[in-house]
């Protein structure tokens, strides 16, 4: 790890919890009075402001300046300039995986906001947690000079591991609203997952490169209509953090306005849901800067290397602009003070 990011306090190794109770997401959950009843009954939630409104607008600027670093001629208050030739590469659905993105400082200020962990705080009921490195979300509208963002409806389990196991996220950085792109789900489908598996055991599936992911074919889709399944474009305005189990079948949107998507997405689970081979490998990713999937536990880390025309992007970087400066309380996110010696 570079030796100019900085950890502003010790973050000691702490024994691992005994778990005591977490939510189930299953309809046997006490009612909250809050967001996680949302949670439960649909498989998303919306839980506003979890990002004060001042900080959301800095972390967005942040992101704009990050485009603007790579001295390629993108300009924030142009959006014609909004292609590849200058800009980094983003694939059609926004994603933005490697440049060490996953590091940049205002990936972590995200992912270090007290009402962003506190949420999976609550959700887990555990405060030793680990974040994933993932990728940011960078969607400029109206873009003809990539591949068009067609519906890959999935859910990000895998069908023989049923039950509540992932709670995934995004934190919303610039306004999103109906016809703005982003994130639409199947309202109730988590509640529906473990009997479409049993129902579909049989039907090929859409090749995946792991199988924590499940993409919904035809069928699939007529099924869950015909369920009673309705999708549902979710709205948020900067700060706010958006929500879904992992059962519930999602995508995400092309825009039909002007405005542009900034999004981090941010997921958190217990550490004592990673093995120490985990923890090691995590390390690793930190110190070489690169990404994980959403899953904290890491079993998948990523590369810093993009491809720019099908060679290697020559603005490839292998270290954050500004990297971070971690509290005690990110540190330990890292999953690093729980190695055992």
């Amino acid at each position: 790890m570079s030796t100019t990011t900085t950890v502003t306090e010790q973050a000691a190794a702490s024994v691992l919890p005994a778990q005591s109770k977490r939510m189930k997401v299953d309809g046997t959950d006490p009612k909250f009075g809050d967001w996680r009843d949302d949670l439960v009954r649909d498989g998303f939630a919306v839980v506003k402001n979890a990002v004060p409104r001042d900080r959301a607008d800095k972390y967005a600027d942040a992101m704009y300046g990050w485009l603007e670093g790579f001295g390629l001629g993108f300009d924030r208050n142009d959006l014609s300039t909004a292609n590849k030739d200058h800009l980094p590469t983003i694939n059609e659905k926004g994603m933005c995986l490697n440049y060490a993105c996953t590091h940049e400082d205002f990936a972590w200020a995200v992912r270090s906001e007290p009402g962003v962990i506190d949420a999976f705080e609550k959700v887990y009921d555990d405060s030793d947690l680990i974040v994933s490195f993932d990728a940011i979300n960078v969607t400029f509208p109206n873009r003809k000079d990539i591949a068009p963002n067609k519906p890959w409806p999935h859910q990000d389990q895998d069908p023989l591991k049923p039950g509540f196991r992932c709670l995934q996220g995004l934190v919303n950085l610039l306004p999103n609203g109906p016809d703005d792109g982003g994130l639409i789900v199947c309202r109730g489908g988590h509640a529906l997952s473990e009997e479409f598996h049993k129902e579909f055991i049989n039907e090929p599936r859409i090749p995946a490169w792991t199988p924590e992911w499940f993409g919904f074919t035809a069928e699939g889709m007529k099924w869950l209509e015909e369920k009673g399944c309705v999708w549902e474009k979710v709205c948020a305005e900067p700060g706010d953090l958006l929500l879904w189990d992992s059962r519930t079948p999602h995508y995400n949107l092309p825009s039909k306005t002007e405005q542009p998507r900034f999004a981090i997405y941010t997921c958190f689970m217990p550490v004592s849901h990673a093995s120490q081979e985990d923890l090691v490998r995590k390390k690793h990713a930190f110190e070489r800067w690169v990404g994980t999937t959403h899953w904290p536990n890491a079993r998948h880390t990523g590369s810093n290397v993009a491809k720019r025309d099908g060679v290697e992007d020559p603005h490839n970087r292998f270290e954050p602009v500004t990297k971070p400066a971690l509290s005690a309380r990110a540190f330990k996110l890292t999953g690093i003070p729980y190695i055992s010696a």
